[in-house]
């Protein structure tokens, strides 16, 4: 498996608006398109409005790679750009409990 946790700040409530419109164009091209994607669960966070969490679980290296090659996802990445001050992504080690 292969997981990180990307956290992205958010210019203003405007940009977390558009942000969150994009994000909701974007997830169902990867659940219906992507079946080594296993979890891509996005979060706003409690008392961070311009700030939203995604953890991303793949089933290996290779169905990151091909996330990451997809027409959907480099559009996300591109025009994410925009509504952002800043990124942050941490790549995990494997997970344990329950699940998996």
């Amino acid at each position: 498996m292969f997981a990180l946790i990307v956290r992205f700040y958010l210019r203003d409530e405007v940009a977390a608006e558009q942000f969150d419109s994009l994000v909701a164009e974007t997830v169902p091209l990867i659940r219906a398109t992507e079946p080594g994607t296993l979890i891509y669960a996005v979060h706003k966070v409690k008392d961070a409005p311009l700030s939203r969490v995604f953890y991303e679980l793949y089933e290996s290296r290779e169905a990151f790679d091909q996330h990451e090659a997809n027409e959907h996802t480099k559009r996300f990445l591109a025009e994410r750009e925009q509504y952002l001050t800043g990124v942050r992504v941490e790549f995990l080690d494997s997970p344990t409990g329950k699940g998996f």
